[in-house]
């Protein structure tokens, strides 16, 4: 329970503390390039998730994070839990922002912050709304800013990795970027498990093979969902939740 007291008192405190920082991210020269700007941005949330995993007690291993290309690029991981966000934040160097449901941006300040990082928020009970969105979001991707997605659509909480959307796939092959698969595990350890307590977890994030532009743009959407899924799977096999 005094973990999940510190967790809020701190992201209050540090989401009105951060008000400063967030107006001049938004006043960032506009001339900047694009990886500089958003290595500028990355750097307040990134701080923010990292002293968050503290909090929870929480140990947390990356492996692979030298795949990862230069560039933009579609990021896809599983979904175990609510903190998979602020792990991949503290843990991912290269900045990304996300595809969000769209019930976050009511959200203040923090949806606030979503929107300087490039998130995209999707209403997905309005498929017209949902389409356009995906639309904003490939237009990011051709101007170089990268994307994560979770193609579930909801959390796992620890169990086994469900199938995936489309859409996400359907948006790397628009914008012509390679697609990184990241399997990550243990995250509701740290929460869901615990009658939505925070307590420490082992939390491990594996970078896989990127799978490249060409290859996302040649391939079937549907395939290309169940190849990434594939994996992901794979790289969670030895500890029996894949499938």
């Amino acid at each position: 329970m005094l973990r999940l007291i510190i967790f809020f008192l701190y992201m209050g405190g540090y989401l009105v503390y951060s008000l400063p920082a967030l107006s001049r991210m938004r006043n960032l020269n506009s001339a900047l390039p694009v990886e500089e700007r958003d290595r500028i941005i990355h750097k307040v949330p990134q701080k923010w998730s990292r002293t968050i995993m503290k909090i929870s007690g929480s140990q947390v291993k990356i492996t692979g994070q030298e795949l990862i290309p230069d560039g933009p690029v579609v990021i896809v991981c599983n979904h175990e839990g609510d903190f998979d966000i602020p792990v991949l934040l503290a843990s991912i160097n290269k900045p990304f922002g996300f595809i969000s449901k769209i019930e976050v941006k009511k959200a203040p300040i923090i949806s606030s912050w979503m929107e300087v990082m490039n998130c995209v928020f999707i209403d997905r009970s309005n498929r017209r709304s949902a389409i356009n969105s995906l639309k904003n979001a490939a237009e990011l991707l051709k101007q170089g800013h990268s994307l994560l997605i979770f193609p579930e659509g909801t959390r796992s909480r620890g169990g086994k990795v469900g199938p995936f959307k489309v859409g996400g796939f359907r948006l790397a092959q628009d914008a012509g970027v390679p697609i990184v698969p990241i399997s990550i595990k243990g995250t509701a350890d740290a929460f869901e498990k615990n009658g939505r307590l925070i307590k420490p977890a082992k939390i491990e994030i594996r970078v896989c093979k990127p799978v490249n532009a060409r290859i996302v743009k040649d391939m079937d959407a549907k395939f290309l969902a169940q190849e990434v899924r594939g994996i992901i799977c794979s790289s969670l096999s030895d500890r029996k939740i894949a499938s």
